[in-house]
């Protein structure tokens, strides 16, 4: 078997990514090492930049966002007792975000490509990239119990943080930038009615909140907890007593409770690997780089760089030049670094830290006060929020 491009990951970069390259006619085969349901029951974030949602609908792919996604054009942050909304429309000339699951844009990539001829090998066991410093590359595989191999023009690392591809990459080829937040999230999904019709962004002195939504009829909450909390320790009611007492009083009193569909702590951390591009292959999305979900941009990250990378194939293979794939690592990286500084201020304005001074806290409150009384903070909050265009 050869393909010109294997993909290493079938979560949404590397499935958006085969359907950018299915529609331009260039050959695809995406490995995976879990199985499609393992892939599906992965619980993410859900608030898709304009950006991103363009590139679904460019590709047909968009039916049931614009179905069932849910439009914002803005969001509110608590503090100090009272909400303040802020106006994302309104401070971005109409820009908007789209409330649409993760996991549904996943199931909507895959649905795509089971229909198409673009092969997906899932289940694929010692998935090892090789020889992708040269001119001909290949992925190494085992599937049940056979040793297998593909040759191809390009890899492309989309198999996440823990993946193989960056881990395939000698330490001297690689800077790394992590910095490690000292907290974590308690989220819960829940089938539910959202508490607001917009997000709400909590900072209170008992940690951070945040009130998010899946749809009309499901809720995802999450609190601020203990690097090293356990999640077992938390019965669904302490979760939902623990959401009212870092609300103000209207909104608590319109929390809807329910059992949990999943509860789980998630640590948050900053980091970014540069370069992205190795000889012939190239890392997009959690490969390359994390965020803290505060800022909501892990999955548009992903997206962004599958608009960069995917427009410099169509480029190699229909022009036969390199300069976009040349440029890919720095144009991405660039968009990358101001989602981490965005995502690293905005989730240290909204948290607390267990060092923080009374004079510390003051300010945090001095900072929310200004963004939510000033229009020029609003719109370049507003601005970074909807994500800048391509």
């Amino acid at each position: 078997m050869r393909t010109q491009v294997v993909i290493i990951g079938a979560g949404p970069a590397g499935l958006l990514l085969g359907a950018h390259l299915t529609a331009a006619g260039i050959d695809n085969v995406i490995i995976e090492k879990q199985s499609a349901d393992y892939v599906l029951g992965r619980i993410r974030a859900g608030v898709l930049e304009s950006g991103t949602v363009q590139q679904l609908r460019g590709l047909d792919l968009a039916g049931r966002i614009d179905a069932e996604g849910l439009i914002h054009d803005g969001l509110e942050i608590a503090f100090n007792g009272m909400r303040r909304r802020i106006d994302l429309g309104a401070r971005t000339g109409g820009r908007k975000v789209t409330v649409y699951g993760q996991t549904e844009v996943t199931r909507d990539l895959m649905s795509a490509r089971n229909g198409s001829n673009a092969q997906t090998i899932y289940e694929a066991d010692a998935v090892v990239p090789v020889d992708f410093d040269g001119n001909y590359p290949k992925v190494l595989f085992k599937k049940d119990g056979q040793d297998s191999e593909i040759p191809c023009d390009f890899i492309i690392g989309a198999d996440g943080y823990y993946g193989v591809c960056r881990a395939s990459l000698p330490s001297e080829a690689i800077q790394e930038f992590e910095r490690v937040f000292p907290f974590a999230w308690l989220g819960v999904l829940a089938d539910v009615p959202p508490v607001s019709n917009e997000l709400i962004y909590v900072n209170h002195p008992r940690g951070f909140a945040l009130c998010s939504m899946r749809s009309l009829t499901r809720s995802r909450y999450y609190l601020q907890c203990a690097v090293d909390e356990d999640v077992n320790a938390w019965s669904i009611n302490q979760f939902w007593d623990e959401v009212r007492a870092r609300l103000d009083a209207e909104a608590a009193a319109r929390v809807t409770t329910g059992t949990a569909l999943e509860m789980s702590v998630a640590p948050l951390r900053s980091f970014v690997a540069e370069p992205l591009r190795f000889g012939r292959m190239f890392l997009a999305g959690d490969a390359g780089h994390i965020v803290p979900p505060t800022g909501a941009k892990g999955l548009n990250l992903a997206a962004s760089d599958v608009y960069y990378l995917a427009g410099a194939l169509r480029e190699f293979y229909e022009e036969k030049s390199s300069a976009g794939l040349d440029a890919y690592s720095g144009k991405a990286l660039a968009r990358v670094w101001q989602a981490v500084r965005f995502s690293s201020e905005l989730t240290a304005l909204t948290h607390r830290y267990e060092d923080a001074s009374p004079f510390d806290c003051r300010l945090q409150l001095a900072e929310l006060a200004r963004l939510t009384d000033n229009p020029a903070a609003q719109t370049a909050f507003a601005e970074s929020y909807t994500g800048a265009p391509y």
